[in-house]
């Protein structure tokens, strides 16, 4: 039987001009920040999308990843579009503060995620402050030691040539040490850096500068002769930490640990084993792309 072609005009007309359905599900794994949420398209009859994701960023990416670093609500919504005409579903999600003060750190090789220790408040609040001031976009890793530790935070690395001493530079201030016999040089703490003691005799900490511990295997009979050197007692469960996870426990009431890293050791790893040069610089940068608040 032939269809008559007014029929066909007729239905390819309506096809044409039919309204599109936006529609989309959340595939949400965490309730806490730092969260990834994955977007779901579920649109009818669209040709294009726009996504607002409710903090102030977009996609237009079909069925978009977005990543959440702030507690809160979140309206997102989605605008599906052909042609001229345009459908908009919006959905509400929710997510919760972390139990303890987060960080995470965006390097150009991974991603770690940080704690601030609430018993060093002038080390952490400083620096928060400085990641909300992105003070540390960009910068490099400029000395790196495989089993001691790596270490960043100079704002003259920025646009440091290759080759180039680094080191030296900070914000215009120092910090005062705050010594915690519970917060220890254990692989994945996070440490301020800071001038030698023949400078410095009051062991104030680099307004910027710090390091994370990378370390080597501590045994139980040098980790108590160091403590028994440098004075202190440690307690059970530091050398349960240390043994089980090494560290660079000669650093110990020398140096401000304000922090440690809680996921993406194997970050610390990839860049510990980089190669470097005779000043211990890697010889390709190794970049911090962004340092983020969780809160």
């Amino acid at each position: 039987m032939r269809i008559p072609s007014l029929f066909i005009l007729a239905v390819l007309f309506l096809s044409s001009c039919a309204k599109p359905i936006a529609n989309f599900a959340v595939l949400q794994k965490e309730d806490k920040v730092p969260a990834t949420v994955s977007f779901e398209n579920q649109s009818e009859k669209a040709e294009s999308y726009y996504w607002d994701f409710g903090d102030g960023k977009s996609s237009t990416e079909e069925s978009p990843e977005h990543r959440y670093y702030l507690s809160g609500k979140y309206n997102v919504e989605l605008k599906a579009k052909k042609g001229g005409k345009e459908s908009k579903f919006s959905k509400e999600i929710i997510f919760n503060a972390p139990e303890i003060c987060l960080v995470e750190m965006q390097t150009s090789l991974g991603t770690m995620l940080i704690q601030l220790y609430d018993e060093t408040p002038i080390h952490r609040d400083n620096f928060i402050k400085l990641a909300e001031d992105n003070f540390y976009n960009d910068l490099l890793f400029h000395r790196v030691i495989d089993g001691f530790m790596i270490q960043g935070g100079d704002p003259i690395s920025k646009k440091a040539k290759p080759g180039a001493s680094l080191g030296s530079g900070g914000p215009g201030y120092t910090l005062e040490a705050e010594f915690n016999p519970e917060l220890v040089h254990v692989a994945g703490a996070l440490a301020a850096a800071r001038q030698g003691d023949n400078v410095n005799p009051e062991k104030r900490s680099s307004g910027s500068q710090f390091y994370i511990v990378h370390g080597k295997e501590v045994k139980e009979d040098r980790l108590k002769a160091i403590g028994e050197r440098a004075g202190i007692i440690y307690s059970p469960d530091v050398i349960k930490e240390y043994l089980n996870f090494g560290g660079t426990p000669f650093l110990d009431n020398g140096y401000t640990v304000f922090g440690r890293v809680v996921k993406g050791m194997s970050v610390i790893e990839a860049i510990a084993k980089v190669n470097k040069d005779s000043r211990d610089r890697p010889a390709e940068d190794v970049k911090i792309i962004s340092v983020k608040v969780i809160k």
